[in-house]
């Protein structure tokens, strides 16, 4: 299946023929892509192991942060089948917007795009509604493309036998009182992360997405009033 010509011309976009010559700004598989310190528990290696594939259910804005720090570190990240990210909201959260790339609707060669996003990327997010359609043998493929490239796989929903399951429970904002008054100041979550090897045991942390500033950042222990859970 051929790549379509329109990802060629994306910054930061190779496809296999060119992955003779290293790229300048990747480092080798086997290394990890840097987190930002508030995540680094749920992950066995403290970053985004490359190689592997991680899905995140219940929070895009988790999966945007998973991009923060690698993308400041100087990453490339491209972003499949999202046509309603917020990129304002991506900003906040720390990602630099002039290390990523969009492609809202990969259309019916989806798995000739992600092949060429995981080729020419240090990460690929596949969107919810893209990550459903996978058959289980299209996934095997590609996580063997992203073993063999050294990229990072991030799904925002589930993804045949990923090597990291995250997921999000326990939603509530801070600054609200019982009776919906009051100025929404923080979201705290909780988030757990189990997969194989030495992922196997589940890890739990507590988490304020967004945090005060927008960015994440570690949980804090509730103080004062109860607070009260709000949906989304």
């Amino acid at each position: 299946m051929a790549v379509p010509e329109a990802l060629t011309s994306i910054p930061g976009v190779r496809v296999a023929s060119q992955l003779r010559e290293p790229h300048p700004d990747v480092t080798q598989p086997g290394e990890s892509l840097p987190l930002t310190p508030a995540l680094a528990g749920l992950f066995p290696a403290g970053g985004l192991r490359r190689g592997s594939t991680v899905s995140v259910a219940g929070s895009t804005s988790l999966v945007l942060a998973l991009l923060a720090e690698a993308t400041r570190a100087g990453s490339w990240a491209a972003v499949a089948g999202l046509p309603d990210l917020g990129l304002a909201a991506a900003a906040e959260l720390g990602v630099d917007l002039d290390r990523i790339a969009l492609v809202p609707r990969p259309g019916a060669e989806v798995v000739a795009v992600l092949s060429a996003l995981v080729d020419g990327f240090d990460l690929v997010v596949v969107g919810p509604a893209v990550a459903r359609g996978v058959q289980p043998q299209v996934a095997r493929r590609l996580a063997g493309r992203v073993r063999n490239r050294g990229a990072v796989l991030l799904a925002a929903g589930p993804w045949p036998s990923v090597d990291l399951e995250l997921r999000v429970s326990r939603r509530h904002w801070r600054g609200a009182t019982t009776d919906g008054h009051g100025h929404l100041r923080a979201r705290d979550i909780t988030a757990t992360s189990q997969g194989r090897g030495a992922a196997a045991r589940p890890q739990t942390v507590t988490l304020q997405l967004p945090g005060p500033g927008g960015a994440i950042a570690p949980g804090e222990p509730p103080a004062g009033r109860r607070l009260v859970e709000v949906a989304g």
